[in-house]
C-alpha cells in the first residue's frame, strides 16, 4: 500500500519540510509532485469505489443468502408440518432433511466467511475513509497555502513590475537629461559657428569702420577713392604714400582653406604696388579669431613689395607707427639706426599683438573647456546653484571714451598700486619678474606734448 501512494506520501512529507526560499525558487518541482500526487490520491479514490462497489455486491449476496434462509427455515416448518401428516414419508423427509442440514450446513459456512469478509471489508472501508479524510484535510490544507502562496506571488509580481517602471522612468528621465545637454552643447556648438560667420560676414565693414575712427582720432586722411586702377578696401595718405589695408576673412566655417587663400591674395595685390605713390607695404587685416589655429605666417616678401598679415587689434599701433614717419621732411633723412628702431618698433607691436591674441584664444579655449566640464560634471543641484551665482555677477571693466587717452604714466602708476597692494597681501613676485615688470618699454621714447 504505501508503494502505491509512495509520491502522495512524499509530497506531504515536502509540504511539511519545506522553507520559504524553496517556496520561492522550487516551487516549479513541487508542482509537478502535486501533480503526481494527485493521480494516487484519484487512484485512491478508485479503489475506494472499487471496494465500495464489492460491498454492495457482498450485501446483495448476504440479502440474498438471507432470503435462501429464511425461504429454507419456511421449508423446514412446511417439512415438520408435513411430517406429522406424513409420517410414512418420514424416512424419506429424513433423507430430505439430512440433504437440507447438509445444504444449510454449506449455505451458513458461506454466510460466515461472507460475513467473514464484510468484516475485513468494513475494516479496511473505515481505514480508507480515514484516510480519505485525512487526504481531503491535507488538500485542504493544501490548497490554502497555494492561495497564500499565489497572492505572495501576485504581491511579489506587483512590487517587480512597480520597481521596473520607476526604473524605466529614472532611465527615461536620464536618457532626456543626457539627451537635453547634448542638444544645449551642440545649439551652443552652432550659436558659435554663427557668430564667427557674423564676424567674418562684418569683418570688411568692422575693418572699414576703426580705420576711419583712428584715422579721425590722430588726424590722418583715408582715402575714399583712390586716384589709381583698382579699388582696395581701405586706404590711407601718409606722407604722399598710399598706404593699402584689405580686410580679408573666411567665406565658410571651414578654416582649412583659409591659409592657401591669404597666399592667393598676396599675389593678386601684387596690381596696387605697380601704381604711382603707393607704399611698398600691403597689409591684410583678418579677424582675430582665425591667427591661433590657421595663420602660422604673418609676413611674406614678395621680392617687389611686402604682405603683413595683422589683425583688427594692430592696427592702431601700427598706423601710429607709420604716422611717426611724417616727423621728417624727407624720407632719406632717417638714419639706418632710426630705421632699425622703427622696424624694431613694429616687430614688436605685431608680436605682441600676436603673442596677445594666441594667449587669449588659449585661455579663451581653457575657459569653454571648464564651462563645458562643469555642466556635464558636476550634479545638477550644485550646477543650479552655480547657475544662480552667475546670473548674480556682474563684471564692469574701465570704459573707454574717445576723447580720453590712455596715458603711459596711468598705466605705470597702476601697475605700482598693483604691485604695493600684493605686497600688503603677501603676494611677492620674483625678483626677475619685478625687475622686468618695472623695466617694460611701454611707449618708450613718446612725445610728451602728446600727453593730455
Amino acid at each position: 500500500m504505501e508503494n502505491r501512494f509512495e509520491k502522495l506520501t512524499l509530497f506531504f512529507e515536502r509540504i511539511k519540510t519545506i522553507s520559504f526560499w524553496q517556496r520561492l525558487f522550487s516551487w516549479k518541482t513541487l508542482r509537478e509532485l502535486s501533480y503526481e500526487a494527485y493521480e494516487e490520491f484519484k487512484s485512491l479514490l478508485g479503489s475506494v469505489d472499487r471496494i465500495s462497489r464489492d460491498l454492495d455486491q457482498s450485501s446483495n449476496t448476504i440479502s440474498i443468502l438471507k432470503n435462501d434462509i429464511e425461504h429454507l427455515k419456511e421449508n423446514n416448518l412446511k417439512l415438520e408440518n408435513d411430517s406429522k401428516h406424513l409420517e410414512g414419508d418420514l424416512e424419506i423427509g429424513k433423507l430430505k432433511i439430512s440433504d437440507l442440514t447438509v445444504s444449510i450446513a454449506s449455505k451458513d459456512e458461506t454466510i460466515r466467511q461472507s460475513a467473514k469478509k464484510i468484516i475485513d471489508q468494513d475494516k479496511e472501508i473505515i481505514l480508507f475513509k480515514e484516510k480519505t479524510n485525512q487526504t481531503i484535510q491535507d488538500i485542504s490544507d493544501l490548497k490554502k497555502e497555494n492561495t497564500i502562496f499565489k497572492q505572495t506571488e501576485n504581491d511579489r509580481k506587483t512590487k517587480y513590475e512597480k520597481d521596473v517602471s520607476a526604473l524605466n522612468l529614472i532611465r527615461e528621465q536620464i536618457q532626456g537629461d543626457r539627451k537635453r545637454e547634448i542638444e544645449e552643447l551642440q545649439k551652443d556648438e552652432i550659436d558659435k559657428l554663427k557668430s564667427l560667420k557674423e564676424t567674418w560676414a562684418k569683418h570688411q565693414d568692422k575693418v572699414k569702420e576703426t580705420i576711419k575712427m583712428i584715422c579721425q582720432k590722430h588726424t590722418i586722411e583715408y582715402v575714399e577713392k583712390v586716384p589709381f586702377k583698382g579699388s582696395p578696401d581701405n586706404t590711407i595718405k601718409i606722407c604722399d604714400e598710399f598706404v593699402v589695408f584689405d580686410a580679408k576673412s573666411p567665406a565658410t566655417d571651414d578654416l582649412q582653406n583659409f591659409p592657401t587663400y591669404i597666399r592667393t591674395q598676396t599675389e593678386a595685390v601684387k596690381k596696387y604696388i605697380k601704381e604711382e605713390n603707393v607704399r611698398k607695404d600691403i597689409f591684410l587685416v583678418i579677424p582675430s579669431n582665425t591667427v591661433d589655429t590657421t595663420i602660422k605666417q604673418f609676413s611674406y616678401n614678395m621680392a617687389d613689395y611686402n604682405v603683413y598679415i595683422v589683425t583688427l587689434d594692430v592696427l592702431e599701433p601700427l598706423i601710429l607707427t607709420l604716422k611717426k614717419i611724417e616727423d621728417y621732411e624727407f624720407v632719406d633723412q632717417l638714419t639706418p639706426e632710426e630705421r632699425e628702431n622703427i622696424c624694431r618698433l613694429i616687430g614688436k607691436f605685431a608680436h605682441m599683438t600676436k603673442r596677445r591674441i594666441q594667449i587669449d584664444h588659449f585661455f579663451a579655449w581653457e575657459f569653454l573647456d571648464i564651462l563645458t566640464k562643469c555642466k556635464v560634471d558636476l550634479p545638477r543641484e550644485i550646477l543650479e546653484k552655480v547657475i544662480e551665482f552667475e546670473k548674480s555677477e556682474k563684471l564692469n571693466p574701465p570704459q573707454e571714451r574717445r576723447s580720453k587717452q590712455i596715458l603711459t604714466q596711468d598705466l605705470q602708476s597702476d601697475s605700482e598700486k598693483i604691485q604695493r597692494e600684493a605686497e600688503a597681501k603677501a603676494i611677492i613676485f620674483p625678483p626677475s619678474l619685478q625687475k622686468n615688470l618695472n623695466s617694460l618699454p611701454l611707449y618708450e621714447g613718446e612725445d610728451t606734448s602728446e600727453k593730455i
